[in-house]
């Protein structure tokens, strides 16, 4: 007799900067910015013996009357809550609940209690044991995945997604980093030897997500470059794959380093592959805090990093952290003053947090300087940590913090930013069948919502539709950088929407000079 699985991916438990509540908030239905790719990874190694159903509770609501024998739920740390939540009201119904995913891998002593079965590691070794006791019947309480080799695994189940819902699909080419900065969990996860698919099975994978209409694709490796010859290989194979498309090109956009700055090859087939979009942890300009958290691929001229990137048209979205021991409290006004001398729109600035597995989370367990009243948090907000600073309260640290975002995102400076990007981004080389980023994209339904939830940045105050204005007419000598400029208002506009419902958005904070303590 088949059997019959529910997977659910969890709303956060707070708006997140890589969002689209603004999109409910505006009135749309609800999307995301970026498809899930956990859950169709995992629909895949399903057995064809069962019935599997997918929901992904950003977009569609969570049916607790859904007849399944088993109910299974993924997240990360941002999602605890909701999946505790999610967990005890199944149970309560008498559904057989599962926990796998990043956080029940890492705090299986937090979660384990709230589930009935709980998968730690990566699924796809022990999915025919898993999925064969689940048929008999006759399960374990916990199962132990390894690490998998990439190239045998199969397509992720785009079928089951309700891909109309979202803006980016996302991609996985690799798991695990080599990289050793203190404060990131991926290594305790995925560990730190990469692990690859083959160009082939790249290629496959977007043949499917190209027919189901995206033409923004998120490669959400943890670091895409750091094993710098299987990457130029794969840009190789995507520039190929470009460049025979011919119902408009796809712009991908990955998680890189900025020491790839300094293999101009590298970044000249990033150009030609259509990597058009890349998020760089830039942290902070302390060195001495870099070298702290052991982010010595930083180390270095970060300026001019960012410049190479924008002279082969790839557009940076920069993490900016603070809370370092290494930083006192002039730390928020030399993190605004590098914002404002690098081409670099978006910044996601957030606390450094200690995360339960990380090696961050066991000096300061040791140091007893974990806050009492918070002891894990997920450093992806702008107004949650867990960590006592070394060098300044906790509360000056959030009230730094505050004023940082507020004067980010105050349209003048937001605008200035955007006008530099436009200044020194260069145009890529142009390919057989396009002449910019989607320049022969056909939009879909949800990209047409995009552009008028862009738009309602013109509704935020007459300085907002001043500093747009300005945009505006700065595009007119560059009309080709238009994407890239819709990119970062559209960012804008989610940025301004997570700070005003988590209450830390102030415009008069704007006006300071420097933080008030």
């Amino acid at each position: 007799m088949s059997k019959s699985i529910y997977l659910i991916n969890p709303r956060p438990d707070a708006p997140t900067y890589f969002g689209a509540e603004a999109y409910a908030a505006y009135g749309f239905a609800p999307a995301v910015y970026l498809a899930d790719v956990v859950l169709v990874t995992v629909a895949a190694v399903i057995p064809s013996g069962f019935d599997v159903r997918i929901c992904d509770e950003q977009i569609s609501p969570v049916d607790f009357d859904m007849p399944a024998d088993f109910v299974g739920i993924t997240g990360k740390i941002n999602q605890e809550r909701r999946m505790i939540e999610l967990a005890r009201e199944f149970r309560r119904r008498g559904r057989i609940v599962i926990f796998g995913g990043c956080r029940a891998s890492l705090s299986p002593e937090r979660l384990g209690p709230e589930c009935d079965i709980l998968v730690r590691g990566e699924i796809e070794n022990i999915a025919d044991r898993l999925f064969g006791d689940l048929q008999r019947g006759t399960w374990q309480r916990e199962y132990l995945g390894d690490k998998p080799d990439l190239r045998k695994l199969p397509l992720p189940r785009w079928d089951l997604y309700p891909n109309h819902r979202a803006l980016l699909a996302s991609m996985q080419t690799s798991r695990g980093c080599p990289f050793e900065c203190e404060f990131c969990e991926v290594a305790q996860y995925l560990g730190r030897t990469p692990r690859h698919k083959e160009p082939g099975q790249v290629i496959a994978e977007l043949d499917e997500l190209y027919r189901y209409g995206y033409r923004l694709v998120f490669l959400c490796d943890d670091n895409f470059t750091a094993f710098r010859v299987r990457a130029k290989e794969l840009l190789a194979a995507l520039r190929d794959w470009n460049d025979a498309r011919t119902q408009g090109r796809v712009s991908f956009s990955a998680q890189i380093s900025a020491d790839c700055a300094r293999d101009p090859g590298l970044l000249r087939l990033c150009s030609d592959a259509g990597l058009n979009y890349a998020f760089v942890g830039i942290e902070t300009p302390n060195q001495a805090s870099l070298k702290e958290a052991g982010k010595r691929q930083n180390l270095g001229d970060i300026a001019a990093q960012v410049e190479m990137l924008l002279a082969h048209g790839i557009m940076v979205t920069g993490g900016m952290m603070v809370g370092f021991d290494a930083d006192t409290k002039d730390i928020f006004e030399q993190q605004y003053e590098l914002s404002m001398t690098i081409p670099v729109p978006i910044f996601t600035a957030t606390p450094l947090a200690a995360r339960m597995a990380t090696p961050l989370f066991a000096r300061l367990q040791k140091e007893n300087r974990l806050a009492e009243d918070c002891p894990e948090a997920s450093g992806v907000l702008p107004c949650v940590t867990n960590i006592v600073p070394a060098r300044m309260t906790l509360p000056e640290l959030m009230a730094g913090l505050r004023w940082l975002c507020n004067r980010l995102y105050r349209p003048e400076a937001f605008c200035e930013r955007v006008l530099r990007l436009i200044d020194r981004i260069v145009l890529p080389a142009p390919r057989a069948n396009s002449s910019g980023p989607n320049a022969a994209l056909q939009p879909r339904p949800i990209d047409v919502e995009c552009a008028a939830v862009t738009g309602r940045v013109l509704r935020l105050g007459a300085a907002e539709a001043a500093a747009m204005a300005r945009i505006g007419q700065r595009l007119k000598e560059k009309p080709w950088a238009t994407p890239y400029v819709r990119s970062a208002v559209g960012s804008y506009v989610q940025i301004r929407h997570i700070y005003q419902s988590t209450g830390i958005w102030d415009a008069a904070l704007g006006a300071q000079t420097r933080p008030q303590w």
